[in-house]
């Protein structure tokens, strides 16, 4: 089996990880490769710090997390609130693209509350032709081959609902996907409880501290599987009723078709 390039957008250190954690422990386990790119540096990101220290802290943190499964992990230098889909930062996003040359690409989808999330996946759309472009960012070789884009779930509805192409099982990963999403510390046990007004509910002993994670994870990673519970049933058959974390992705039209053929490969822990 060749090996897979898997290249994943977010707009925050610990997007990825939250919403492809799973699938991504997955394919490192086989031997494929996974880089994890953070479009912001996560500066704003917390109640109590920010700036450069919050921005360093983030990226260590981003780092760990990748380092749990062996993945490869980049943040970058951008203002956590301020991404634009410009072109100088298409440019950017262009040369990580050709640089990699990935065989898949994960990233958020157009319609989402936050405008980092959003202009990341305009940003990721606005390469996708482009990288075929010689012309355009002349001294990173064009791509040859055409990429999958798939977009992360989500549960906004309008003006479209997220449609799951792909469901995966992630039930035998669940531990190692907690593991990476608990090295975002600065964002699980500080800023998120915070903004969720139940930073008092928060242990301060470690062990409680991720008892406390892993019951909260667990949580949601549960409802992501009912998010595409008959992607589920569809994939795996009855036993898609029984699976209780599971991670899924919607294609994107602007990438290559994933045919059952490119599915078959890409997705190679599917039955």
């Amino acid at each position: 089996m060749s090996q897979i390039r898997v290249l994943m957008f977010g707009a925050h250190p610990d997007d990825c990880e939250l919403k492809a954690g799973g699938c991504a422990a997955l394919w490192t386990s086989m031997g494929h490769v996974v880089r994890i790119v953070s479009l912001t540096n996560g500066d704003t990101g917390h109640y109590a710090m920010g700036g450069g220290i919050l921005a360093k802290r983030r990226r260590d943190e981003a780092a760990a997390a990748a380092a749990v499964i062996g993945a490869e992990s980049l943040v970058l230098d951008i203002h956590n609130g301020e991404l634009m889909p410009d072109v100088t930062t298409r440019k950017q996003v262009i040369r990580i693209i050709r640089e990699f040359e990935p065989d898949l690409i994960l990233t958020h989808r157009p319609n989402d509350y936050h405008p980092d999330h959003r202009y990341t996946s305009q940003l990721v759309q606005d390469a996708s032709y482009i990288l075929r472009v010689p012309n355009m960012t002349p001294l990173t070789p064009p791509l040859l081959k055409p990429v999958v884009i798939m977009y992360f779930s989500d549960r906004f509805q309008k003006p479209n609902p997220f449609v799951p192409d792909v469901a995966v099982d992630i039930t035998e990963v669940i531990e190692t996907k907690i593991a990476m999403v608990g090295c975002h510390e600065s964002q699980v046990f500080e800023w998120l409880p915070y903004d969720e007004g139940i930073i008092d509910q928060v242990p301060e002993e470690e062990a409680q501290r991720k008892q406390w994670l892993d019951t909260r994870m667990r949580a949601r990673f549960s409802r992501d599987a009912d998010l595409c519970r008959e992607q589920l049933i569809a994939t795996y058959g009855e036993a898609g009723r029984e699976i209780r974390y599971a991670e899924s992705f919607e294609c994107c039209e602007y990438g290559a078709r994933l045919t059952p053929e490119a599915k078959a490969r890409l997705f190679p822990f599917l039955p």
